[in-house]
């Protein structure tokens, strides 16, 4: 048998009462703030083993100057304050209220009415009690309580004698005291709401929720998995606001601020459950191999040609990207180059950093009139078409794939075509390997003499070698480069590329997205579609997973069963729900070339083995509950 011990203050609830109270009791005092900051000083250090619990009561007893008619606000206030992770298993309060105990230090005044209502019976509960004078006034505690003296917890354990195994959770030296006596089995640091160092230090176990203390007892909780086990690793300087979500939702984020190489990775990846890069980090198959956690990766840009999308998918591991969010800063970009370029800004900039006076008109243009070609009419393609149609350019576009033009942009059958006629010649394609140099000696060739040319796409999509000789032989008159063949990890390695040192070359170190807007867009939108597919089983805007968008779970398990793509699978599927009499509340299926994904939501009462037989279905990739 086992017996839970749980606090009140900074554990049940997300804040110590008496602070709170002294907030109230304050309220018209000219010295509240003062008053207020010696409580909280008061309280960390009784909590942290500071100084004596009594003289920690006593002295905040003084400072606080309450009355009885304060408290029916105080437990108002309160049950608004009720830790998010204790609501979250109210069913478990109620289902095992006679193994929880709530021992406090607080007051049963205002304690007793916030936890009963959670199912913790009243003679589970103990407390200290106010002493008031005639008048009401809260001016001291009912000395002959073990919990109002020094020890108290350690005093009132003895007395109790409980049978069975105690684990005491609680976010205080107080709680940690129960323990160290050997009067429990083990003590949790409660850390929700409250880090404290002593207290963690000494903790048998750290629960950075109520499911952590659950999940190790293997006792039911209210989520299918505790949260803070879900391990996020963040590389290559992702915009914070990334990691404010991730810990926001509950999980631990790893942050590595530069790219990974293989091996490292490889070591990196072992417990990681969401990996979170940029353009820079190859998410291999050899990576994969040594992901046995990973449900999720996210591309915090557009392109997601760095992950090995199918080895994902064979493992049940979605990708999402952000294929939109920072598509206006690479736009704005461009036509920045594009202007700067036919002006010849880079090296009239030169020349004046170096004393020289050039002021000529020779080889310079407006960009009005002026014909742009635009390989590749994706999302940045498209809306570089309609802003450059804006300032008077003549656009023409080609794509692999037919698509519809906006505004007067012309679409062209050939990349030859596009290349004849273009006075600038912009790239904006994938980095998919059919990519590889589509633009070399020979495209080169096909240009207008004195042509401006940018790649602001992937560095692999250009020989460099012939960018080079066309530069040299003035064929190209100005070039823009944000992506290379190959680019530092980290801003401290050096940047060696042929381009370095050529006129009128405008070279960036990839910041096309780099604007704060699309990095907090970017930042936002990833880790959103992430979450929603850990938590839901969400896949719209997957890359790589068949797009389900499903309805709230409520009052259901939900089984997420990703399998490879073999006929039979959906009717294997219901069969071993029918044989365990499994009542399906909703199901959804889609599937591409590789994968097939199904959601089934069920009765909450089912029979465990089901799982099982669910697992061991042919062909199943990757299997889990979620509730």
């Amino acid at each position: 048998m086992k017996y839970f011990i749980i606090d009140f203050d900074s554990t049940f609830t997300k804040v110590e009462a008496l602070d709170v109270l002294g907030e109230i009791s304050l309220a018209d005092s000219e010295n509240k703030e003062e008053s207020l900051l010696k409580i909280k000083n008061i309280t960390n250090a009784g909590m942290a083993g500071g100084i004596s619990f009594k003289q920690s009561l006593e002295q905040r007893l003084d400072l606080l100057h309450a009355n009885k008619k304060h408290l029916p606000l105080l437990i108002k206030k309160l049950k608004d304050q009720v830790s998010e992770s204790i609501k979250r298993n109210r069913a478990f309060f109620e289902e095992y209220a006679d193994h929880v105990l709530i021992i406090s230090s607080g007051f049963r005044e205002f304690i007793e009415p916030i936890v009963t209502e959670y199912g913790v019976k009243s003679k589970n509960i103990y407390a200290n009690e106010f002493k008031e004078d005639a008048h009401g006034n809260l001016i001291s505690f009912n000395p002959d309580i073990l919990l109002s003296q020094d020890n108290g917890k350690v005093k009132l354990l003895q007395t109790l004698n409980l049978q069975g195994d105690v684990h005491v959770i609680g976010d205080g030296y107080t709680d940690y005291e129960i323990r160290k006596a050997g009067l429990a089995a083990k003590f949790y640091a409660f850390t929700e709401n409250v880090i404290r160092d002593i207290v963690v230090e000494n903790a048998d176990h750290v629960a950075p929720t109520f499911e952590e203390v659950l999940y190790i007892n293997k006792l039911p909780m209210a989520v299918s998995y505790p949260k803070n086990r879900i391990k996020v690793l963040i590389l290559e300087n992702i915009h914070q606001e990334a990691t404010r979500l991730f810990k926001d939702e509950g999980y631990q984020v790893e942050i590595i601020n530069s790219a990974l190489d293989e091996d490292e990775l490889c070591e990196k990846i072992k417990e990681v459950s969401i990996l979170c890069i940029r353009s820079k980090t190859e998410v291999t198959k050899k990576v994969l191999e040594n992901a046995s956690r990973l449900m999720a990766v996210g591309a915090f840009c557009i392109g997601t040609n760095q992950i090995d999308t199918k080895t994902c998918q064979e493992k049940g591991i979605a990708v999402f990207n952000a294929p939109y969010s920072n598509t206006r800063s690479v736009v704005e970009l461009a036509i920045g180059e594009i202007i700067m370029l036919m002006r010849q800004i880079p090296d009239r900039t030169a020349e004046m950093h170096a004393g020289t006076w050039s002021k000529t008109a020779t080889g310079s243009f407006e960009v009005r009139g002026k014909n742009l070609g635009i390989i590749g009419y994706g999302n940045i393609g498209t809306q570089l078409s309609v802003v450059a149609e804006a300032l008077g350019m003549k656009v023409f576009y080609y794509d692999v794939i037919d698509k519809m033009p906006l505004g007067n942009a012309t679409q062209c059958k050939t990349l030859k075509e596009l290349l004849n006629i273009a006075d600038v010649v912009t790239l904006h394609v994938d980095g998919r390997k059919s990519n590889t140099n589509i633009i070399g000696e020979k495209e080169f060739e096909e240009m207008k003499q004195g042509v401006i040319f940018l790649n602001l796409a992937r560095g692999h999509v250009v020989d460099i070698a012939a960018m080079t000789a066309a530069l040299k032989s003035g064929k190209v008159a100005g070039a823009g480069f944000d992506v290379f063949p190959y680019e530092p990890k980290n801003n401290k390695e050096e940047f060696i590329n042929e381009l370095r040192g050529m006129k009128n070359v405008i070279l960036t170190p990839h910041i096309g997205g780099s604007t704060a807007e699309a990095q907090f867009n970017i930042a936002a939108f990833v880790p959103d579609k992430m979450i929603s597919y850990v938590n839901t089983g969400n896949t719209f805007h997957s890359v790589n997973f068949p797009a389900i968008q499903l309805p709230k779970l409520e009052n259901a398990h939900r089984l997420i069963h990703v399998h490879r793509n073999v006929s039979g699978i959906l009717a294997q599927i219901n069969n071993s729900l029918a044989k365990h009499g499994v009542n399906i509340m909703g199901q959804y299926l889609k599937t591409n070339d590789l994968i097939g994904y199904v959601i089934t939501d069920i009765d909450k009462k089912y029979d465990e083995a089901v799982m099982k037989d669910l697992k061991q279905i042919e062909n199943t990739i990757k299997f889990r509950v979620l509730y």
